[in-house]
């Protein structure tokens, strides 16, 4: 097994570890498995501070957020297309290009939260016309990451706004599909965007899945 390959297993372990952890200690009304479930979820902890290089306290702050079942979190992504061209937006946070999205918030319908990830992130207004790919973060070669995420994409319409860089974005532009910037690989995939090109020019094409 290759260095990266035991490594995201590692991660992945720590990820079960944490799940299992933090649902013991979501229906658990035992005491001494509650301390059990405590040193499983540290245990975690140990494990993603050295697969991701971080300090331990900044590890145990990414899950100490996390209560009730363990769930995958859902990240959805908005492909806006004029021509062969797709809208990117730019991550202040490593300087790298995207599709526009993030999280969905509660109450919030997957079409409603692209449509508004969009318009917040890069000034345009959109909405979704197809739901063309549903896949597991962990299944793509992306980097390792903390969470286990559940990735939807969408094929949008443009419908008005203007380039407009929001609070996590500080640039805006469309890009030849097929000569896109250097992406956000936590992100977007370019083999991502080049499916759900195809699935805008063949809107018959069956949705994703996994």
């Amino acid at each position: 097994m290759s260095g990266s390959a035991s490594a995201a297993m590692l991660l992945e372990w720590a990820r079960k570890i944490q799940a299992i952890a933090q649902n013991g200690l979501t229906f658990t009304r035992d005491p001494f498995d509650r301390e059990r479930y405590v040193q499983l979820r540290e245990l975690a902890t140990v494990m993603l501070a050295a697969q991701l290089e971080l300090p331990v306290a900044r590890a145990r702050d990414l899950w100490d957020g996390e209560f009730g079942y363990a769930t995958p979190k859902v990240d959805v992504r908005g492909g806006v297309f004029q021509d062969d061209e797709v809208l990117l937006v730019r991550e202040r946070s490593d300087g790298r290009w995207t599709l526009p999205g993030g999280w969905v918030d509660v109450n919030d319908a997957p079409s409603q939260a692209v449509a508004r990830e969009i318009r917040e992130e890069s000034g345009y207004h959109s909405r979704a016309v197809k739901l063309a790919a549903l896949v597991d973060r962990n299944r793509h070669p992306h980097p390792p990451g903390v969470y286990h995420i559940y990735k939807l994409f969408f094929v949008c319409e443009l419908t008005g706004g203007a380039a407009c860089a929001g609070a996590e974005t500080d640039a805006v532009a469309f890009f030849p599909v097929h000569a896109l910037p250097e992406l956000s690989r936590g992100r977007v995939l370019a083999s991502q965007i080049e499916r759900l090109y195809q699935h805008r020019l063949h809107p018959g094409l069956p949705t994703d899945f996994d």
